[in-house]
């Protein structure tokens, strides 16, 4: 049984530019080619392959008229022969899960949000992770709570972001890396790669050092830095074979260890008991009264830890977990609907999350002097009472000496609960950097490698370093490399916001689900902002290294960073309707048009519209 469609493509389509896109769009609403009604042979074309991406060949011929003739084939014998031309290979994305009916709730279901349930929660450990816990320690312990607004601030941008990631998973059943393997050209689409897989990297080595912490405090010191490093390598792949039990199971494990920081972190601050009064009035009052540039600093430095470059190629790949026809629109719809209050959800676990530490230190900790956390330790006979010098400095902790101060003024138990916390965000952040990196690499390279072996590639990078500090460097410098690590983070962020505002605002690949005029000046401004207040971090950090012939190193990275972020804004500033700088030179200069995109994803139901 096959089904062979003709689609045609205006030739506007050819050159994306702002005049064409326009052309695009008013030949859109002329002829609807995504959608129509629900036929016989979509249901049985629905039903040939559950759960399986479907292939197409397509030819394209010119029209009479200047149209693109392009004709789509989808059969079941075609789907078959070249299935078993394919090597197996394993993924993420082996079983997905289906959506049920539900024709009581039709406006809102839970059945359906529940099988909805679980790529917003991944998506949120990179919102927990030992980076962002040191973070979140830091603000309290140097400003109060004074900067928890600035921390909801962050939460909600990241939130508006990551809608716009899990939007272009679902419309066009491609992630970002996918989309951008198929519109960048070749020298763009590399640097992209490498950008950010140096960022997975950065995050790898920063949950290599969270868990190699928390393991030598659950020991007491008996094993050493070095060795928790080496630990980390064994668990790692002890967990990737969980997903060997399937995929529900697999997003029930990180929900237990999201559950874990919860617990731990929540324990922590039942026992400190932070002002509630202070802790609302630094939520809801943006105001900092009497902060300084170390304070400035650290509100930067909040903004920069939350949102995570990486985290938007991984969302926009693990909605494709779904069972969603998009050949309807109504499913695309409630698709979008019921990631977009499931990713509410989990982000506002881990704002709670993060706002129990905040409060912690910024009740516990906050004005200490160096000399006063000394004496408690001492009079507690604590064994790592030499950490903090005898001087009036204030004090200035970090994952390892935050369970340090934790155990010497409440008690060994707040230590060990305060690591096992720790250990669980490493560890959980650990995997989602794992599939992150599987993404990336499949999307922009076409490469499908083995879980074991991009792991054992990122997670051999990200140790060595880690492992050279850890053996020849004390504690303080290994909890320092998180400050570097998030200054590279904070580098790599517009290599993924700056893409995923252009395609989600780019209607031939969006169709009916494109950015509105809203969405795209709200969307500019916000990644603006977010990219100039992590420049400033990159500034500071770099000022602040005090040597000439870095200055010179880092001016130089950054005039070539500088035009690549350049070169990146000018075509988004075309896909959002600047159509004077495309000069006609865009499909030379920047994007590969494929606007048969959307409709191709669309081939597992006979929704296209005949002619």
């Amino acid at each position: 049984m096959s089904a062979c469609h003709v689609i045609l493509f205006p030739s506007a389509f050819i050159n994306i530019s702002g005049a064409s896109i326009h052309r695009a769009e008013s030949s859109h609403s002329q002829h609807n080619l995504a959608y129509s009604k629900d036929s016989p042979a979509s249901q049985r074309s629905s039903t040939m392959a559950p759960g399986r991406d479907r292939k197409a060949s397509y030819e394209e011929a010119p029209g009479d008229d200047g149209e693109v003739v392009t004709t789509v084939c989808n059969s079941a014998g075609a789907i078959q022969s070249a299935e078993s031309m394919e090597e197996p290979f394993t993924t993420y994305f082996d079983e997905k899960i289906p959506i049920p009916e539900d024709e009581v709730q039709s406006w809102f279901s839970f059945r359906k949000l529940w099988a909805f349930t679980g790529p917003g929660f991944l998506m949120s450990i990179a919102y927990l992770d030992p980076g962002n816990i040191e973070s979140d320690l830091q603000s309290g312990a140097v400003a109060g709570f004074k900067l928890l607004w600035v921390l909801m601030l962050a939460t909600i941008i990241g939130l508006l972001l990551q809608r716009l990631a899990a939007r272009l998973g679902v419309v066009t059943g491609l992630h970002l890396a996918e989309v951008c393997n198929r519109q960048y050209q070749k020298v763009p689409r590399i640097i992209l790669w490498l950008m950010i897989e140096l960022a997975i990297v950065g995050s790898d080595m920063q949950e290599v050092i969270g868990s190699a912490i928390a393991i030598n405090l659950l020991s007491v010191g008996r094993i050493p830095l070095w060795g928790g490093v080496l630990i980390t390598i064994a668990d790692t792949f002890m967990f990737l074979f969980l997903d060997k039990y399937g995929l529900r199971k697999l997003e029930a494990f990180f929900g237990f260890l999201i559950t874990i920081m919860a617990l731990t972190f929540g324990y922590e601050y039942i026992t400190v008991k932070p002002d509630q009064g202070q802790l609302l009035k630094g939520m809801f009052f943006p105001y900092c009264q009497g902060c300084g540039t170390p304070q400035l600093e650290q509100a930067v430095g909040i903004v920069g830890a939350v949102i995570m470059p990486h985290n938007m190629y991984l969302h926009s790949a693990l909605v494709k977990s779904r069972q969603v026809n998009r050949a309807k629109k109504k499913e695309v719809q409630e698709a979008n609907k019921y990631f977009f209050i499931e990713s509410c959800i989990a982000l506002f676990i881990s704002f709670l999350i993060n706002i129990f530490v905040v409060s912690v230190f910024a009740e516990a900790f906050f004005g200490k002097t160096n000399e006063q956390v000394l004496e408690t330790c001492m009079n507690t006979s604590s064994p790592y009472s030499g950490l903090f010098p005898p001087n009036n400095k204030t004090l200035e902790v970090d994952i390892y000496k935050g369970g340090v101060v934790l155990g010497c003024y409440f008690g060994p138990a707040a230590l060990y609960i305060w690591a096992v916390g720790i250990l669980a965000a490493g560890q959980s952040s650990t995997m989602t950097g794992t599939y992150s990196g599987q993404f990336v690499m499949e999307g922009f390279l076409n490469l499908k490698w083995s879980r074991f072996a991009r792991v054992l590639l990122t997670r051999s990078i990200a140790i060595t370093p880690t492992l050279l500090v850890a053996i020849f460097q004390d504690v303080e410098r290994l909890t320092g490399m998180n400050d570097f690590l998030n200054v590279l983070q904070s580098l790599q962020l517009p290599f993924a916001l700056i893409p995923v505002l252009t395609f989600t605002s780019l209607r031939p690949v969006m169709n009916d689900f494109a950015n509105e005029l809203g969405w795209k000046i709200a969307g500019g401004v916000l990644i603006l902002i977010v990219c100039c207040i992590n420049m400033y971090f990159v500034v500071v950090y770099v000022m602040a290294l005090g040597h000439v012939a870095l200055y010179v190193v880092s001016a130089v990275i950054c005039i070539a960073y500088l035009c690549f972020v350049a070169y990146l804004s000018w075509l988004c500033l075309i896909a959002l309707g600047v159509s004077f700088l495309s000069c006609g030179q865009t499909y030379r200069l920047g994007f590969k048009t494929h606007p048969e995109l959307f409709l191709l994803n669309n081939v597992d139901a006979d929704s296209v519209v005949n002619r």
